[in-house]
């Protein structure tokens, strides 16, 4: 069976391979450190599994984790010299292939959902072939190997290793971001183990005039939109703020719809999403990937959607929720 763990210890591998190539990279500014951040984040892939397996202590990986943050905090990740094209050469390529360049990208989505719908049926002497518990993760990196071969058939590299020197580049490029929905995830579940979600009800509910639905729709909207823009995610704010408004007042005391509720409140939250840089990959990598003037531009750009946004969202929770 494919499971999670092969797929956790391919992304390890592949930031090893990365490390190894900042450090045989004479002219980086950073080598060192550099290296020693994405190296160690692979090796953190390959630890967890006898972490999960509760043959090792959870401690080192915390350690880990503070390590990675001194070295992001510190300056010490740089750029280094990339075996890439040039601009011209990416022009010729582009007017070369055309829309032939779509299809490793449409490759991966495609092979995903073929796998997810197919993994009931793909069975070795009745041993599900996928991970059941985890199926869509395996089948999207199935799906990304799929996606490079057919690069690599299409465009004909003279290099077969191109894509790892691509694709270090691209990481270099975003840097520390790359990991920050990640590490945001799992500030959303500390604030939840920590009680936070109770704390901001309990100070809430002194503050909201009683018997007010607008106020209490109005907070928990709000509440979601403030809790993204510190957490840079939606689904990290959404136990805080479910647990000290979206339950306990909107749905018990004023008895809304709790799919309606929660369903909009969600969307409160992805409106702040749009204005975050916490929301690395949503605003931060495309910035980088682009190689804009502006890394805040795409931010810039989305203030103006966002704000109305979120008072529409409002209207709709407080006409369409509550009977």
């Amino acid at each position: 069976m494919i499971n999670v763990e092969a797929v956790y210890w391919l992304i390890g591998i592949l930031f090893v391979a990365w490390a190894s190539l900042i450090a045989a990279d004479t002219h980086h500014p950073r080598r060192w450190g550099s290296s020693s951040f994405w190296g160690l984040l692979g090796l953190c892939f390959f630890y967890s599994t006898w972490v999960q397996a509760g043959t090792a202590p959870g401690w080192v990986l915390g350690i880990a984790v503070l390590v990675l943050v001194v070295l992001a905090s510190t300056g010490l990740l740089g750029h280094g010299k990339h075996r890439t094209s040039t601009g011209p050469e990416r022009e010729a390529f582009a007017k070369r292939f055309g829309n032939k360049l779509f299809i490793p990208a449409l490759t991966l989505p495609l092979v995903t959902v073929i796998l997810v719908l197919a993994a009931p049926l793909l069975s070795i002497g009745g041993t599900p072939l996928l991970d059941p518990k985890n199926t869509t993760l395996v089948a999207l990196a199935i799906g990304a190997l799929a996606a490079v071969v057919v690069a690599l058939v299409i465009l004909k590299p003279k290099n077969p290793a191109t894509p790892i020197f691509e694709s270090r580049r691209i990481l270099e490029s975003i840097g520390w971001a790359a990991l920050l929905p990640q590490m945001l995830t799992t500030l959303g579940i500390l604030f939840t183990k920590a009680g936070v979600g109770t704390a901001v009800g309990n100070l809430a509910s002194g503050l909201l005039p009683k018997g007010s639905l607008i106020a209490g729709v109005m907070v928990y909207c709000i509440g979601m939109f403030l809790f993204t823009v510190l957490m840079g995610n939606g689904f990290a704010a959404f136990p805080i703020m479910t647990a000290a408004i979206g339950w306990p007042v909107l749905v018990e005391t004023f008895h809304g719809d709790p799919a309606i509720v929660f369903a909009i409140g969600m969307l409160a939250g992805f409106c702040g999403t749009l204005c975050t840089p916490m929301a690395a990959n949503f605003n931060l990598v495309p910035s980088a990937l682009l190689e804009m003037n502006n890394k805040y531009g795409v931010i810039t750009a989305q203030v103006g959607t966002a704000i109305p946004l979120l008072a529409v969202n409002i209207a709709l929770m407080y006409f369409l929720a509550f009977h």
